[in-house]
């Protein structure tokens, strides 16, 4: 569990100090938290697909997800404020190492035609944003549970100031990057 936070210290610490040259350990980049996100157009029209998306998050990130809600009402899409309109889940500490490695060692390899990551999903300051197109990729999803294929949006924020450290700190816990 606790494997890739061990590597993180012992290995990547000071590989990253050594290539950016910091002076001191704690300006080497860090993984501060990762948020899963699923956005639910559907739950307008169906309210339980909420609890479908939060089941399979549960799942998936062994953490109780939050209900978001919209802020503002848009009479184009029947949206008024207050609804729900998706879940998310913030992870730290030992269950985000414990998600981040589930990630890359067992999910992104059992992506279809899978030829890596893209490395522009970048924020400009040292975020990176991975969309995932479908929660199947994950081994303790049931296919047989699920109703709807649904995608979601994973944030790594980093202590990074730059895309730069922020790219080579995710590589160095293996992350599959295209480019």
């Amino acid at each position: 569990m606790a494997r890739l936070k061990d590597l993180y210290k012992n290995e990547i610490t000071p590989a990253l100090q050594k290539k950016f040259n910091y002076s001191n350990v704690m300006q080497t980049p860090r993984l501060e938290k990762v948020v899963i996100n699923v956005g639910l157009g559907e739950a307008i029209q169906n309210p339980k697909a909420i609890d479908a998306a939060m089941e399979d998050i549960m799942t998936i990130a062994g953490q109780r997800p939050v209900v978001t809600r919209a802020k503002k009402s848009i009479a184009a899409f029947k949206l008024r404020a207050g609804m729900p309109i998706g879940v998310k889940v913030t992870l730290r500490g030992d269950r985000m190492y414990e998600f981040v490695d589930r990630l890359i060692n067992v999910a992104l390899p059992r992506v279809r035609d899978f030829q890596g990551v893209s490395g522009k999903s970048f924020d400009g300051r040292g975020n990176y944003t991975l969309g995932l197109k479908e929660q199947l990729i994950f081994p303790e999803i049931n296919f047989d549970k699920i109703d709807k294929l649904r995608g979601m949006d994973i944030v790594f924020v980093t202590t990074a100031n730059t895309d730069e450290e922020s790219k080579a700190l995710l590589k160095e816990f293996g992350m599959p990057f295209r480019d």
